[in-house]
């Protein structure tokens, strides 16, 4: 299915898969793709506030602002940043779903590479404990950069690894534990690693 904005007082588009919305669309809210008019990553962020919950919007937000690994992705901008979301809010103050963009955007952090990251995050702070760090690398005392924890409490040496299904595969468990190792020779915890301690596995 196809959303397609068209001007108020634009002639009536009818199209099989194809969703008609009559709304304000700026000339800077719009860019060029393989020639092709599409909006902005920040004005189609707000536009989906009409339809996505708030965490979904939230995850949607993190996904726009993060900065992308050059050597994986082939950049490394992020396709806008907050200020741009807010000023899409600012702008669009009587617009459907505006109430939801308010309430996304405090939540909404650089920094967070996955959806199930940024989901976790916020799991993590409604359940009463310390916003955690995204993404941030351990550096020892002789200033050596080691790994990334996917979330980190790095006052309290604790990292948090989000779990996918992949993690079940033989040659990613190797790298687990190689991973649980480094945080133990640097004197940190890894969250993972105290409960597979304590008797968990994944998948149970």
């Amino acid at each position: 299915m196809y959303h397609v904005i068209r001007p108020e007082g634009a002639a009536h588009l009818n199209r099989p898969h194809v969703i008609v919305h009559r709304m304000k669309l700026y000339d800077d809210e719009i860019t060029l793709l393989d020639g092709i008019p599409l909006t902005t990553p920040e004005r189609t962020w707000l536009d989906l506030a009409e339809m996505l919950t708030v965490d979904e919007l939230v995850v949607a937000g993190d996904s726009c602002v993060r900065v992308p690994r050059l050597e994986f992705e082939g950049r490394d901008m992020p396709l806008c940043s907050l200020a741009d979301l807010q000023r899409m809010i600012d702008r669009h103050r009587g617009k459907r779903g505006i109430r939801k963009a308010r309430e996304a955007i405090k939540l909404i952090r650089v920094g967070s590479d996955s959806p199930q990251e940024s989901l976790l995050r916020l799991a993590i702070v409604r359940g009463g404990l310390p916003e955690p760090e995204l993404n941030v690398p351990i550096v020892d005392a002789a200033g050596t950069r080691h790994h990334e924890p996917d979330l980190s409490y790095r006052k309290y040496r604790i990292g948090i690894e989000y779990e996918g299904e992949q993690h079940g595969e033989e040659g990613q468990i190797v790298r687990d534990i190689a991973r649980s190792e480094r945080y133990t020779a640097l004197g940190w915890t890894e969250v993972r690693s105290a409960l597979v301690q304590a008797g968990w596995r994944p998948g149970r």
